[in-house]
C-alpha cells in the first residue's frame, strides 16, 4: 500500500514497504564518503546471483498511473543493478559511540523517505561497519505490493547457498502436518454404538468448523464497522491513526533450543509458546505502565497475518531463479488475516500464558477465518476497486492494537553471495498501528523483532526486555514442570 493507502498490486498486502536486516561476517563495501545516497555496487555482490537479471514477476516493474493519478499498473523496465545498491555516508563519531545505535538509527531514517515510483521499488543499503553481532549490515527496502512476507524471505532464501556446503540450497524444516479437528484420525466407533454415533463423531468437527467460522466472520465484520480493541498503552488515543509515525526497528535472540524444550515440556506446538511468550510480554508491560492490580483482567487483540498459498519448496523458488519462468510459484500477496486476541492477566504460574495460548490457537486451526479474509479481500477489489480493498485494510488494522507474524528459516547457517548470514529480521511499516511484532527463526535462534511506534513506546528497550524475561521465566517453569514429571 503507499501513502495513499492504494494498493499498488496484489490483494490485501500487508503495509507499506518491508524490511529485512541481513547481517554478515563479510565486508560488503568500501566507505566512499560522497554524498549520503551515492550508490555503488558492493564487491562480491553478483548480478546472477543476487537478482541483477530480475526473473521475477514484479521485481523488474514498476508503478505506473494514469494522468489523473488513478488506475495504478505494473509496468516493465530496464533495471539498473547500480541504481538499487545504496551506501550511504554515516557520522564515524556516531558508528565509533555505538555502532549498533547507528545501524537503529539509520535504519529508523530510511523509512521515512520515499521510493523513486519510477523505477522498481526494492533497495538495498549497505552498512560497512561492525557492530555487537557481525562485521557489516544489509537492509533490504521492499514495497509490498511486490510481494507478502512469506514470497520474499523464500526468494532471498532461493538466492542464498548453504554455509556449510555452497552447492546446495539451505536445509529448510519439514512442514508441520495440520492439526486442526478435522485432520486428525478419527476413532472408529464399536459396532455396538450405532450407526447415529458413527454419523455424530463424523460430522462434528465440521459443524464445530462452520460455527468457529461464522463466529470468526461475524467479528471481523464488526471490527471492520464499528468493533474497536480498548485503550490500552499499546495504542494510541481513539480516532489518533497515523499511518507513518516515527518508528523503531529494533529486535532480540531467543534460542530455538529452548523454545522448542517448552515446547515438548508443554505437549504444545511453537507457535503456542510464541503466543504464550507474547502474552506474558504484553501483559508484564502493560501492567508496569498502568499500574493495574494482579486481578485486573483485559484484552487486545492483533490481526495474525496467514499465508494462504500452496507450500513451495525452495528449490522450486531456486528453479524459478536460473529459468526466469514464475509458473510454479504463487507470487505476490496472498494473505489471509486471523484476529488472534491476547489476554492480559498476571499469573502466578508462568506456564499459564502458554496453556491459554495454546487453547486459543487450538480454536482458530478450527476456523476457515483466514481463508475468508484472503478471499474477502480479493472479491471487494475485483467488484468495488482498489479503494475498498484499501478501507478493509485500514479499518481492520486501525480498530486493533498489534500485528503478529512469524516466518520459518533455514535450519542451517546460510551464505548470501559468500557472504556468511548472521540473521534475518524482517519488519514492516506503513500500518495505522504502533506495534508490530515479527519472529523469525534461523539456524538454532529465533529474532524477535519489533516495529514500534517511537511516541508510543519511549522505552521500547524495556519492552524488548520484557520478552526476553517473560521467556526466561516460561522455560524457567518448564524446567521445574519437566523435572517433577521425571521424579513421579
Amino acid at each position: 500500500m503507499d501513502d495513499d493507502g492504494r494498493f499498488l498490486g496484489g490483494y490485501g498486502g500487508g503495509g507499506g514497504a518491508c524490511h529485512s536486516y541481513c547481517k554478515t561476517h563479510g565486508r560488503y563495501i568500501h566507505r566512499r564518503h560522497h554524498r549520503p545516497w551515492f550508490p555503488r555496487k558492493p564487491t562480491g555482490l553478483q548480478r546472477r546471483r543476487c537478482g541483477g537479471t530480475c526473473p521475477f514477476p514484479t521485481l523488474p516493474q514498476h508503478p505506473v498511473t494514469d494522468g489523473n493519478g488513478n488506475n495504478p499498473r505494473w509496468a516493465r523496465t530496464a533495471v539498473n543493478v547500480e541504481d538499487h545498491m545504496i551506501v550511504p555516508t554515516i557520522d564515524t563519531a556516531a558508528v565509533a559511540a555505538d555502532p549498533d545505535r547507528a545501524v537503529e538509527d539509520y535504519v529508523a531514517s530510511v523509512y521515512t523517505l520515499p521510493m523513486d515510483r519510477s523505477r522498481p521499488l526494492w533497495e538495498f543499503h549497505f552498512l560497512d561497519f561492525p557492530t555487537s553481532e557481525a562485521a557489516s549490515t544489509v537492509v533490504l527496502r521492499v514495497h509490498h505490493s511486490l510481494g507478502d512476507g512469506t514470497s520474499l524471505i523464500t526468494l532471498l532464501l532461493a538466492s542464498s547457498r548453504s554455509a556449510a556446503d555452497p552447492t546446495r540450497l539451505p536445509a529448510m524444516p519439514e512442514q508441520p502436518a495440520r492439526t486442526g479437528a478435522i485432520y486428525a484420525p478419527r476413532r472408529r466407533e464399536p459396532s455396538s454404538a450405532g450407526a447415529l454415533a458413527a454419523f455424530i463423531t463424523w460430522i462434528w468437527p465440521y459443524l464445530v468448523l462452520a460455527w468457529n467460522t461464522m463466529v470468526d466472520v461475524s467479528f471481523f465484520a464488526a471490527t471492520i464497522v464499528f468493533l474497536r480493541d480498548p485503550c490500552t498503552p499499546f495504542r494510541r488515543a481513539d480516532g489518533d491513526v497515523t499511518l507513518n509515525p516515527r518508528r523503531r526497528f529494533v529486535h532480540r535472540s531467543l534460542s530455538l533450543d529452548d523454545v522448542k524444550f517448552v515446547k515438548n515440556a508443554m505437549s504444545c506446538t511453537v507457535n503456542d509458546v510464541l503466543v504464550g511468550a507474547t502474552s506474558a510480554a504484553l501483559s508484564r508491560y502493560y501492567f508496569r505502565k498502568s499500574g493495574g492490580t494482579d486481578t485486573y483482567r483485559t484484552w487486545l487483540r492483533s490481526v495474525l497475518l496467514v499465508n494462504t498459498r500452496p507450500t513451495a519448496s525452495l528449490q522450486t523458488y531456486a528453479n524459478m531463479i536460473e529459468s526466469g519462468r514464475s509458473n510454479d510459484v504463487a507470487w505476490g500477496n496472498q494473505l489471509g488475516y486471523i484476529l488472534l486476541p491476547f489476554h492480559l492477566a498476571m499469573h502466578d504460574n508462568p506456564l499459564a500464558y502458554v496453556r491459554k495460548a495454546k487453547m486459543t490457537v487450538d480454536r482458530k486451526k478450527s476456523s476457515l477465518e483466514a481463508i475468508f479474509t484472503c478471499k474477502t479481500s480479493e472479491v471487494f477489489v475485483k467488484m468495488f476497486g482498489l479503494k475498498a480493498g484499501a478501507f478493509i485494510f485500514r479499518r481492520m488494522f486501525a480498530n486493533t492494537t498489534i500485528s503478529f507474524s512469524n516466518l520459518v528459516g533455514p535450519t542451517e547457517k546460510i551464505e548470501l553471495c559468500g557472504h556468511p548470514v548472521v540473521f534475518i529480521a524482517p519488519s514492516v511499516y506503513g500500518v495505522p498501528q504502533a506495534l508490530i511484532m515479527h519472529y523469525q527463526s534461523y539456524n538454532n535462534t529465533i529474532k524477535i523483532v519489533l516495529s514500534v511506534d517511537e511516541e508510543i513506546f519511549p522505552d521500547y528497550s524495556q519492552l524488548l526486555d520484557d520478552f526476553v524475561v517473560s521467556f526466561g521465566l516460561i522455560k524457567d517453569a518448564a524446567s521445574r514442570l519437566s523435572e517433577s514429571i521425571k521424579k513421579e
